[in-house]
């Protein structure tokens, strides 16, 4: 079977050495990378840890399990209006996980073919890492630079501000239980907005300036709403009937369920954002330069707590809590 610096050398070291570029003065191969910032920028750091089962089920392709555990990292980049440079990645694997060397070595292929896809589509150098036995799991480092002073927060949003959503919502979700369900065929769009998802990096730029408070909708809407108001010290206003949907989510669970997932379902990774109305128009233009739409759905208050939403549907992911 593959040991684990053979696998580090054949999969999951970048086929280009990035030293010397790109920021990296020394990259994959040492103890730990040196790194670069340009003068006026500041650093943003974040981590995600992807677990089977819990946040990709047993049995998903390879190669989007790799896409998927770097996209659900650069999301956070993409909430603070950062560009991606660097990342690193541990990954945890079962001893037992493959019957031969053969089946190991095709799916650490296709799992660092949708690892390193995802890199060099947003300009980001795996720079470090480490693998190690145990339950599959994959925890991403990403690093990322914004300039001075102009990261978006979730602490900037002031009563009378617009609420508004990069994207559509619910297909995270949707795909879950399209998966549970038996369906395999990634070119769904509900099964590829759960399982291969989009960070929002482009967009998160394009809104530095124009949002006052910004973060990525990952546990669902109504939980990192929460998030957000918490931070800013506001309540919210929200209009059910604006909410976008995913591309066949209606038809395939319903109006009612739909609006389920859209508000507490998760694995979205869209950008929820809070805007003063004289920069709704001009964040509007700037993001359909990145193909995506800005939805409002709804208004900051005053008032605590969130308005506008059936007392049962108030609900959005947590780890730990009890199954319900």
């Amino acid at each position: 079977m593959l040991g684990e610096f053979e696998l580090i050398e054949r999969f999951l070291t970048p086929s280009s050495a990035p030293a010397g570029q790109g920021g990296v003065a020394l990259g994959c191969g040492d103890d730990a990378a040196l790194l670069e910032l340009r003068p006026g920028r500041q650093l943003v750091v974040s981590v995600d840890t992807s677990n089977v089962d819990v946040h990709f089920p047993t049995g998903a392709p390879a190669e989007a399990i790799g896409h998927r555990a770097l996209a659900v990292a650069l999301s956070d980049l993409a909430a603070m209006g950062a560009g991606s440079r660097w990342c690193t990645m541990a990954l945890t694997q079962p001893r037992d996980a493959f019957a031969h060397a053969d089946q190991a070595a095709r799916w650490y292929a296709d799992f660092a073919r949708g690892f390193h896809r995802l890199c060099e589509r947003h300009a980001t150098a795996l720079v470090g890492g480490d693998v190690t036995s145990g339950p599959l799991g994959i925890s991403v480092t990403v690093m990322g630079e914004v300039p001075t002073g102009q990261a978006l927060t979730r602490a900037g949003a002031r009563a009378g501000d617009i609420i508004a959503v990069t994207g559509a919502l619910g297909g995270g979700a949707g795909g879950l239980l399209l998966w549970q369900r038996g369906e395999r065929d990634l070119s769904h769009p509900l099964l590829s907005r759960y399982l291969l998802p989009e960070p929002r990096l482009a967009a998160g730029i394009a809104l530095r300036g124009r949002a006052s408070a910004a973060l990525d909708i990952s546990d669902g809407l109504l939980a990192d709403l929460g998030h957000l108001r918490r931070a800013s010290n506001v309540g919210a206003e929200l209009d059910m009937a604006a909410l976008p949907a995913a591309d066949g989510l209606v038809d395939a669970f319903g109006k009612r369920e739909a609006q389920k997932m859209m508000l507490g379902g998760g694995d979205d990774y869209e950008l929820l954002v809070t805007l003063s109305p004289k920069d709704l128009d001009s964040a509007r233009q700037a993001l359909e330069k990145t193909g995506l739409s800005l939805t409002v759905i709804g208004r900051c208050s005053n008032t605590p707590g969130v308005h506008g939403v059936p007392l049962e549907m108030a609900q959005g992911w947590q780890h730990f809590e009890e199954a319900r």
